[in-house]
C-alpha cells in the first residue's frame, strides 16, 4: 500500500461541503432567485458532507493502518522576501482524527436539521451556512501552515456569527452573535500577535519549518524585556485559544450563543469550533513544550474554567444552557490536559466529548420539539414514556459525560485526572482539585437535568408562560424560553432520532476501542511532541495502563467514580425524593445563588467597566486627541499661526514709498550699530 496520500482526494474533502454550501446558499435562497427547493438543497449539502466523511474515513484508515502521511503545498499565494504564504495540507494522525470527527458530527447535524428546521423560512440558508462551516473547519484542521490556520480560524468565527444570529429579527440573537464576534476578536488579537512573532523570528509560517527552529527561538528574549520569546509566543497563541475554546474570562459568549438554533449548538459549540483552540495548542506542542510558564498558565486557566463553569450549570433552568455550561467545563478539562503536556489525552477527550456532547445537544433539541418548543426543565417531567428513543440516547450521553466506566467519557476524563496528578508544574495542585471536584459537579447538574426532564411528575401543563395553539414556524418561537403548550409530548421524527442513535454508539464504545493506540501507541507519534524528561505525565500514565477492560474495572474503585456516583445520588434525592430541598437551600444561600445567577457578574463587568471604559477612551481620543489636538492644534493651529503672522506682516505693506524708505533707513541704522558693536 502506498505510504502517501492523493492531493486530489484530500482536496475533495473540504471542497465537497463548499460546493454544497455555494449551491444551496446561492441558488436555494432569494439571493439566487430561489431556484432550488428545500429537498434538493438539503440533499446536495448532505451529499457534500457525506462525500467528505467517506473520504475522511478512507484517509484515517490509510494513516492508522498503512502509515500514510501527506505534507505538501498545493498553492503559493504570494512570496514576500523569504516569507511564503501558501495553501497546503498536513495529514497525520491528529488531522485524520479531526477530519472524521468534524465530518461525522456535521453529517449527523445535517440529517437532524431536516426535521428540526422543517418549519423555518431560512431553511436553505441554514443548510448553506452549516456546510460552509464544515468547509472552514476542515481547512483549519488540514492546514500545514499558520496562514491557512488563521483563514480557517476566522472563517469558522464568521459563520458562527451568521448562525448564532440566524433569527436576525430577534434582538437577543443579534446581541448574542455580536457578543460572540467581539469576544472572539479579543482572543484573535493575541493569536495574530503570536503568529506574527513566529513569522518575524522564524521567518516562516510553515509548521515543520517553524518547529525546526523552535530551539533557536527558545534562546531569544523578547526585545527590550527579560521575557523568553517562546513564552510570549505561546501565551499569545493560547489567548487565541481562550477566545475560540471559551476559556475564562473569554468564555462569556458561549452560553449566549444558545440563542441560535439547536443544530448549530451541537455542531459549533460542542464538537467542532470550540475545540479549534485545543487542536491548535496540540498542533503547536513543539513550541509549548519549551515554556513551563506558558503550560502553567494554560493549566490554571483550564482549571478555573472546569470548576467555576460547572457551578453555573447547577442553577440553569434552560435545557440548552445546562448543556452549554457543561461544554465550558469539559473544555476546561481539555485545557488542563494541555497544560500537563498530555496533549494526546486532551485531543482524545476532544474526540469522545464531540460525540456525547453533540448527542446531548441534539437530544435537548429533540425534547424541545417534543415539548412544543418549551425549554424550561422546571416544566417538563415524565417525558421518558412519550419519547423513548430520546430518553435512552440522552441517558447514554449523560453516562458518558459523567465518566461512567466503559463509556467513552470515562477513558478520556480519568486519563486527564491522572495526567494532572502526575504533573509537577506550578498550579497542578489546584488543577487536580478542580478536575476532581468537577466530576461531582458534572454528575450533579447532568442528572439534575436528566431527572427533571425524563422522570418524576409531569409538569408541562403547569408552565405559567405556556401558550396555546399550533406552531407555524415563526422564528421567534424556535429556541425561545418558556414556550410550550398543554399537548402531551411526542417522539421526534426519524430524521431527528436516527442521528441520536448513531451518535450514541460512539459515545459508548469509542473510548474502549481507541484509548490504547491514541494514548499509548504511535497514532500521534509524529503529530504531537512531548519532552518526557521535563514533563513525564504521559510516561507515568503508560506505566499504569493495563488495557481498557482493566482500566474500567479499576475505575470502579477510584475517587472519580464515587464522586460521580455521589453526584447522581444527591441529584436524585434532591429532585426526585425531596424536591422541596433545592428551594430551601436557595433561600439560605441567596447571596451565593445571586452570584451564580449573575454569572459571577462578568457580563456586568464587561458591559459597565470594560465596554464603558473603552467607550470613554475612544471618546477621549476622538474629542481630545483627534478634534482638539490633531485637528485643533496641529491642523487648524498651523494655519491660524500663519494667519496671525500674516496679519502683522500685512500691516508693514502699506504701499507708501516713504514708509519703505523709512524702513530701509532703520535697517541700515540697525546694521551699522551691529557691526560697530562687533568691532569693539
Amino acid at each position: 500500500m502506498s505510504q502517501t496520500l492523493s492531493a486530489s482526494t484530500l482536496l475533495a474533502v473540504p471542497l465537497a461541503p463548499l460546493a454544497g454550501a455555494i449551491i444551496a446558499g446561492v441558488f436555494g435562497t432569494a439571493f439566487g432567485g430561489n431556484l432550488l427547493g428545500r429537498r434538493l438543497s438539503h440533499s446536495l449539502t448532505i451529499i457534500g458532507v457525506l462525500v467528505a466523511f467517506i473520504l475522511s474515513v478512507m484517509t484515517l484508515k490509510s494513516v492508522a493502518i498503512d502509515g500514510a502521511r501527506f505534507n505538501e503545498t498545493l498553492y503559493t499565494w504570494m512570496t514576500v522576501g523569504s516569507l511564503k504564504m501558501e495553501v497546503g495540507f498536513l495529514v497525520d494522525g491528529l488531522t485524520a482524527m479531526m477530519m472524521c470527527v468534524v465530518t461525522f458530527v456535521s453529517l449527523m447535524v445535517h440529517i437532524y436539521t431536516i426535521g428540526y428546521m422543517e418549519e423555518e423560512e431560512g431553511y436553505n440558508r441554514f443548510f448553506g451556512y452549516i456546510s460552509l462551516f464544515t468547509f472552514a473547519m476542515l481547512m483549519l484542521v488540514m492546514s500545514n501552515n499558520m496562514l491557512q490556520l488563521f483563514f480557517g480560524w476566522e472563517a469558522v468565527g464568521l459563520v458562527s456569527y451568521l448562525l448564532i444570529g440566524f433569527y436576525f429579527n430577534k434582538p437577543t440573537a443579534i446581541f448574542a452573535n455580536m457578543k460572540a464576534f467581539l469576544v472572539n476578536r479579543v482572543g484573535d488579537f493575541g493569536f495574530i500577535l503570536g503568529i506574527g512573532l513566529i513569522a518575524a523570528y522564524a521567518g516562516t509560517l510553515n509548521y515543520g519549518e517553524a518547529f525546526a527552529k523552535a530551539g533557536d527561538l527558545a534562546k531569544l528574549n523578547l526585545p527590550g524585556t527579560t521575557w523568553m520569546l517562546v513564552t510570549v509566543i505561546c501565551i499569545c497563541l493560547f489567548i487565541g485559544a481562550m477566545g475560540k475554546s471559551a476559556q475564562f474570562p473569554l468564555h462569556v459568549w458561549l452560553p449566549d450563543s444558545m440563542e441560535g438554533p439547536t443544530p448549530i449548538s451541537a455542531l459549533i459549540h460542542a464538537a467542532t469550533m470550540v475545540t479549534a483552540g485545543i487542536f491548535m495548542v496540540a498542533r503547536m506542542s513543539p513550541l509549548f513544550e519549551l515554556s513551563d510558564t506558558a503550560l502553567s498558565f494554560i493549566m490554571i486557566i483550564g482549571a478555573i474554567t472546569a470548576l467555576f463553569m460547572g457551578f453555573l450549570g447547577i442553577i440553569q433552568n434552560d435545557i440548552k444552557r445546562v448543556v452549554a455550561y457543561s461544554t465550558l467545563s469539559q473544555l476546561g478539562y481539555m485545557t488542563v490536559a494541555l497544560g500537563a503536556s498530555a496533549y494526546s489525552v486532551a485531543v482524545f477527550h476532544l474526540m469522545t466529548h464531540a460525540f456525547f456532547k453533540a448527542l446531548l445537544f441534539l437530544g435537548a433539541g429533540s425534547v424541545i420539539l417534543g415539548m412544543h418548543h418549551n425549554q424550561d426543565i422546571r416544566w417538563m417531567g415524565g417525558v421518558r414514556k412519550y419519547m423513548p428513543i430520546t430518553w435512552i440516547t440522552s441517558l447514554l450521553g449523560s453516562l458518558a459525560l459523567i465518566g461512567t466506566p466503559l463509556f467513552a467519557g470515562f477513558y478520556s476524563k480519568d486519563s486527564i485526572i491522572e495526567a494532572v496528578h502526575e504533573s509537577h508544574l506550578t498550579g497542578s495542585g489546584f488543577a487536580y482539585f478542580a478536575v476532581l471536584a468537577g466530576v461531582f459537579i458534572t454528575a450533579f447538574y447532568s442528572f439534575r437535568l436528566y431527572f427533571l426532564v425524563f422522570h418524576g411528575k409531569e409538569r408541562y401543563d403547569q408552565n405559567p408562560d405556556a401558550h396555546h395553539g399550533d406552531h407555524h414556524g415563526a422564528h421567534d418561537a424556535h429556541d425561545d424560553h418558556g414556550h410550550g403548550d398543554h399537548a402531551k409530548p411526542h417522539e421526534s421524527p426519524w430524521v431527528v432520532t436516527v442521528p441520536l442513535i448513531l451518535l450514541a454508539i460512539p459515545s459508548v464504545v469509542i473510548g474502549f476501542m481507541t484509548i490504547e493506540p491514541m494514548l499509548f501507541g504511535e497514532f500521534f507519534k509524529d503529530a504531537i511532541f512531548v519532552n518526557l524528561e521535563k514533563h513525564p505525565a504521559m510516561e507515568e500514565l503508560a506505566k499504569l495502563f493495563h488495557g481498557p477492560a482493566q482500566m474500567a474495572l479499576h475505575g470502579l474503585m477510584t475517587a472519580p467514580f464515587w464522586l460521580a456516583l455521589s453526584g447522581v445520588a444527591l441529584s436524585y434525592y434532591m429532585y426526585m425524593v425531596n424536591p422541596a430541598l433545592p428551594a430551601a437551600i436557595k433561600r439560605n444561600i441567596m447571596p451565593i445563588y445571586n452570584l451564580l445567577d449573575n454569572k459571577y457578574y462578568l457580563d456586568w463587568f464587561n458591559e459597565n467597566v470594560l465596554a464603558r471604559g473603552a467607550r470613554m477612551l475612544g471618546m477621549g481620543l476622538w474629542k481630545g486627541g483627534d478634534q482638539k489636538f490633531i485637528d485643533g492644534a496641529l491642523v487648524n493651529g498651523s494655519w491660524k499661526v500663519v494667519g496671525w503672522v500674516s496679519s502683522i506682516v500685512r500691516r508693514l505693506q502699506s504701499g507708501y514709498i516713504y514708509h519703505y524708505a523709512f524702513g530701509m533707513i532703520i535697517g541700515v541704522f540697525v546694521l551699522m550699530t551691529y557691526f560697530v558693536w562687533l568691532n569693539k
